[in-house]
This record gives C-alpha cells, sequence and structure tokens, in this order.
C-alpha cells in the first residue's frame, strides 16, 4: 500500500461475531490503514466489539440502512482528509488481501472508483445461482444506462479515490446503494472499473435478503437506475448529506 492516508470503512449491523476476524484481517493485510466500523444501530455487541478491537466507532443510535453506514465512513473520510477510502462488508465475506489490487487503478490515475468483482476471476464463493441471475442482470443494466462495465454490481468491496469520497460524503444512495451509486459516480463524471477480487461465505449469521427481498430489490434497483437515465445530476443525486 501507497504512503498515503487509508480508512477502511467497515459498515456492521448485528456483526459482532464476525468482526473480530474481519478487523485483525485487515490490520494483517493493511497495517498502515485506519479503521472506522459504523455500527448502524446493532442491537449486540458490535461497538463494544469493535472499540476492543482498537478500531475507531461511528455508531447509530437507529438502523439507517448500508447506505446511511458506508456514508458516515465517507463523510468521516471526507472530514479528516483521507486521500483513499476501502470499503469492506463486515461479515468476513471481504478479503482484505486484495486490496492492493483494489487501489492501484486508483493510485495509477485510471479511475475514481473501483468494485471488487468475484465474477473476473470466478474463485471463491460466487453466491447461489439465483443471485447470479440477478447480478447479471444487473451488471447488463448498469452497462446500458450508465456506460459501466461491471460485472459484479452489487459488491460492497470497493475502493474510492478522493473526488469520490468527496462526491459519497455528500451524496449518498440509501437503500440498496451498491449498483445505484454506480450511476451516481456515472452521473458525476467520475471513472469506474472494476479488478478481479475473492470472496468467502460470510462466517457467522445469514443475509438479511431473502428471496422476496431480493425480488423487491431487483424491482426497486431498475427503476432507480432507469431514473438515472433522465433529468440532472442533481435530480436523481440519492441521498444527501445529512444535516
Amino acid at each position: 500500500m501507497p504512503a498515503l492516508r487509508t480508512l477502511v470503512i467497515v459498515p456492521a449491523y448485528n456483526e459482532a461475531r464476525n468482526l473480530p476476524h474481519v478487523i485483525e484481517s485487515v490490520r494483517s493485510a493493511l497495517p498502515a490503514c485506519d479503521i472506522c466500523v459504523v455500527d448502524d444501530g446493532s442491537s449486540d455487541g458490535t461497538a463494544t466489539v469493535a472499540a476492543g478491537s482498537g478500531a475507531m466507532v461511528l455508531r447509530h443510535a437507529v438502523n439507517l440502512g448500508i447506505g446511511g453506514a458506508v456514508q458516515a465512513g465517507y463523510l468521516w473520510a471526507r472530514d479528516h482528509g483521507y486521500d483513499l477510502a476501502v470499503q469492506i462488508d463486515g461479515d468476513g465475506q471481504h478479503n482484505p488481501a486484495f486490496v492492493p489490487a483494489l487501489v492501484a487503478p486508483v493510485l495509477e490515475g485510471r479511475a475514481d472508483l473501483v468494485v471488487g468483482s468475484r465474477f473476473l476471476g470466478r474463485e471463491g464463493f460466487l453466491s447461489t445461482r439465483v443471485r447470479r441471475l440477478g447480478i447479471g442482470y444487473l451488471s447488463v443494466l448498469v452497462r446500458v444506462v450508465c456506460g459501466a462495465t461491471v460485472t459484479d454490481p452489487t459488491s460492497g468491496f470497493r475502493a474510492a479515490g478522493r473526488s469520490a469520497i468527496e462526491l459519497f460524503a455528500g451524496i449518498y444512495p440509501s437503500d440498496y446503494p451498491e449498483p445505484e451509486s454506480i450511476a451516481v459516480a456515472r452521473r458525476h463524471g467520475l471513472r469506474v472499473t472494476e479488478v478481479p477480487v475473492r470472496m468467502d461465505p460470510r462466517r457467522h449469521g445469514q443475509s438479511s435478503i431473502g428471496f422476496r427481498r431480493s425480488l423487491y430489490y431487483l424491482v426497486k434497483v431498475s427503476l432507480e437506475l432507469l431514473l438515472h437515465s433522465v433529468g440532472s445530476p442533481q435530480a436523481r443525486a440519492g441521498t444527501k448529506e445529512p444535516t
């Protein structure tokens, strides 16, 4: 990793069992990076575990959803002068050993936002067949609507340069932000690319997105992405910075 101030943003909701491994693996792979765990209104010991592991903790009084948690991390990164921000989920699926490859396009001046794709290398956990079909559909939609080729648009394993940090601190989608944030970045002139990464199954617990919620997700995100193809960037930007 370069000698740039880098913040690892870890959004977490009831991830007390997974966080010790996540934080330990980040520290092992990225000893020079700062870690910010955003406890999104958890009812377990997420904040206590994160603080006990030496991470800096931001805590929401209520659950705002993944978009609100990630934006809190970007706000902290912007206001404290970080050059790079890396998103790593709190469920243990993302391997921090891939972060140097993730940030490389930003450092080389080729991208402002980099998405880690499990489908480029096709190693590790690739999710269920049904979800892969849904991800493939969203990948096509993102390419058609936004002009961005991203094979894994639902991936939360990402790296953002300073331009993306400043954008996402002020504007960030709230509900299911991963695909829509790509649209936000493209509509504001940022360069988006992807690199291959390996993902693992979550270590403990289950995903909160079941079959019915997945269908709702696809419909909602499809409409949001289509709306990004019309109107001004300000009108379709997403969730604005909290006041």
